[in-house]
C-alpha cells in the first residue's frame, strides 16, 4: 500500500513540483499552502509523513510541529526551510521532528529522508540526540555519495557537488510542463541543459528546436517564430511555416531571449498564455502546444526594470529557474571534461594522442575559463590539431591560458616583466603585411571588449556597434588564422 505524504508550503510551485515528483516515486500526496489548512487535512486523514516548510504565512514550523504531534505523536514530520540555521534545526528535532532539510531541495535526497523516517521505529518520538548538520540529514547523507561521470554521445555529466545539484533540479522540473529560465554565462551549456530537460520530459519523442534570438533580425524575428502569409511584406513570396508550428507538441528553446523586440515579446506572451497565435499578415488563429524554455546570460529582472524586456513575459517564463554554474566553480569536473573533449577530438582528427602533460592539467585547473565549456572544448580541439603524437604540452595552448599563468607569476614577483606575457600573434605573412596588422589590431580590440563585458557576446556586439552574427564570424576567422600559423 502506498505511503501517504502531506506537503505544506506557501510556495505553490514548490508544492506542486514535490507532489508530482513523489507521486512518480510511488507515494500518494496531498498539498496545503498554509499551516492551518495543512492541520485540517492532517486531522481528516491519516498521513505517514508530513513535509512542512518552516516559514509559512500563518505560522512557523515550530508551531506546526507542535500541533501535528498533539494530533498524532507518532507522525513523521520533516521540516523544510531556505534558511540554514543550526539552532533552529536542533530545536525542531528536539520538539520531535524526524529531520530537517534545506532549499534548494535535492529530490532524491528528500526521498531518502522520507524512506529513513518510514523505516525508523522511533521516528514518532523524534531523535534529539541525533547529530545535526547545516544541510540536514538528507543533504548530509549525500555528502559521502560518490558520483560517477556519465557520457552520452556528445555530452558528459560531471561529478562536482554543483553539477549534482544542477541535475537534481532538472530531474524535478523536467516531467512538468513548466516554463523554465536557464541562467548561465556564455558557454556553460544552456542549450545542452534545455535538451536534457526535453529528453527527460513526456515530450521527448517530439521536436526539440533551439533558436538563438541574438541572431534573429529585428524585422524578421516575428516571421521566423510565427511564420507569415504570402504577400505580408516585401519578399514574402510564399507562405512560411514558423518555428512554433514546426515545434508543435515538443519543446522550443529560446536562447538570449532578451534580444527579442518588444512587439515580438507581446505576441510571445499571448502564445504562451492562450496557446494561440497568428502568422505575420494573417487573420486566422492557430493553436500550438509547445513547452518554452528560455535562457539568458543577463538578469531578466534587471532587463525589465530597464524597459528592455516585458515584465509580464518575465513572470510567465519564471515558473521555474535554474542557474548553471560556470566551469571555474566545478573544479572537480575539469580533468574529466579535458579527457572527454580529447577523446572526441582524437576521433574527429583520426589520430592517437596520449593525454596531457602534468603542466597542462595544472594550467587547466588554474585558468579561469571565461568562455566555460565552449572555450574548453575549442582549446582541446586546437591543441589536438597541433599535436602530432604523444602527450599534449603547453606549447600548443592558446596565449590566454599561458598568459594567465604568467600574470599570476608576475603578480608575486616584480622581477618578471609584463612584456613577457605572450600576445595573440597571427601569421602576418600569410595574411599580407598591413592587412595582417590591421586584423591583429581588430582582434585585440574585440578581445578587450569581451573581457570588459565578461564575455557577454550580446553586450560586446552592441559596444562594438556590430551584430552578434558578425562578431561570431570575426572570432571564427581570427581562430582559423591563428591555427594556420
Amino acid at each position: 500500500m502506498s505511503k501517504r505524504i502531506l506537503i505544506i508550503d506557501d510556495d505553490m510551485d514548490m508544492c506542486n513540483l514535490l507532489s508530482r515528483f513523489l507521486t512518480r516515486k510511488g507515494f500518494e500526496t496531498e498539498t496545503a499552502f498554509t499551516g492551518n489548512k495543512g492541520l485540517v487535512k492532517f486531522r481528516e486523514k491519516n498521513f505517514d509523513v508530513v513535509l512542512c516548510d518552516f516559514r509559512l504565512g500563518d505560522m512557523d514550523g515550530r508551531e506546526a510541529l507542535t500541533e501535528f504531534k498533539k494530533i498524532n505523536p507518532e507522525a513523521v514530520v520533516i521540516i523544510i526551510t531556505g534558511y540554514s540555521d543550526i539552532k533552529m534545526a536542533v530545536d525542531v528535532m528536539r520538539q520531535g521532528a524526524f529531520d530537517y532539510i534545506t532549499k534548494p531541495l535535492i529530490p532524491e535526497e528528500v526521498v531518502n529522508v522520507i524512506n529513513k523516517g518510514l523505516a525508523d521505529e522511533n521516528a514518532g518520538i523524534g531523535r534529539p540526540e541525533a547529530p545535526v548538520t547545516a544541510g540536514g540529514g538528507g543533504q548530509a547523507a549525500s555528502a559521502g555519495k560518490k558520483l560517477q561521470p556519465t557520457e552520452e554521445g556528445d555530452f558528459m555529466r560531471g561529478i562536482s557537488p554543483r553539477t549534482n545539484a544542477l541535475y537534481q533540479q532538472i530531474e524535478l522540473v523536467a516531467p512538468t510542463n513548466y516554463s523554465v529560465i536557464l541562467y548561465g554565462e556564455s558557454g556553460t551549456g544552456k542549450e545542452v541543459m534545455a535538451r536534457t530537460i526535453h529528453q527527460k520530459s513526456n515530450r521527448h519523442d517530439k521536436p526539440f528546436i533551439a533558436v538563438d534570438c541574438g541572431t534573429l533580425s529585428r524585422e524578421l524575428a516575428g516571421s521566423e517564430l510565427f511564420g507569415h502569409v504570402k504577400g505580408s511584406f516585401t519578399g514574402a513570396l510564399t507562405d512560411k511555416e514558423g518555428i512554433f508550428e514546426t515545434a508543435n507538441g515538443g519543446t522550443l528553446f529560446l536562447d538570449e531571449v532578451a534580444n527579442l523586440p518588444l512587439d515580438v515579446q507581446a505576441t510571445l506572451l499571448r502564445v504562451i498564455q492562450e496557446r494561440k497565435y497568428k502568422k505575420v499578415g494573417g487573420n486566422k488563429d492557430l493553436t500550438t502546444d509547445v513547452r518554452v524554455l528560455v535562457a539568458s546570460n543577463e538578469n531578466l529582472q534587471e532587463a525589465y526594470r530597464e524597459g528592455k524586456f516585458r515584465e509580464d513575459l518575465y513572470h510567465r517564463f519564471n515558473e521555474f529557474s535554474i542557474s548553471i554554474p560556470p566551469l571555474r566553480e566545478r573544479k572537480e569536473d575539469i580533468i574529466l571534461f579535458a579527457n572527454f573533449f580529447l577523446k572526441k577530438a582524437t576521433t574527429e582528427l583520426d589520430k592517437q594522442l596520449d593525454g596531457f602533460d602534468d603542466e597542462v592539467l595544472q594550467l587547466f585547473l588554474s585558468y579561469n575559463w571565461p568562455g566555460n565549456l565552449r572555450e574548453f572544448r575549442n582549446v582541446i580541439r586546437r591543441a589536438g590539431l597541433l599535436t602530432t603524437a604523444g602527450k599534449i604540452n603547453s606549447n600548443v595552448l592558446p596565449w590566454e591560458i599561458i598568459g594567465g599563468m604568467n600574470q599570476m607569476s608576475s603578480s608575486s614577483s616584480s622581477e618578471v616583466p609584463q612584456q613577457h606575457i605572450p600576445a595573440p600573434v597571427m601569421n602576418l605573412d600569410s595574411l599580407g603585411g598591413l592587412k595582417g596588422a590591421s586584423l591583429q589590431a581588430e582582434y585585440e580590440t574585440i578581445m578587450s571588449v569581451l573581457k570588459e563585458v565578461k564575455y557577454n557576446k550580446s553586450k560586446a556586439a552592441a559596444k562594438l556597434n556590430i551584430d552578434r552574427k558578425t562578431l561570431y564570424n570575426k572570432i571564427k576567422a581570427f581562430e582559423e588564422s591563428r591555427s594556420a600559423i
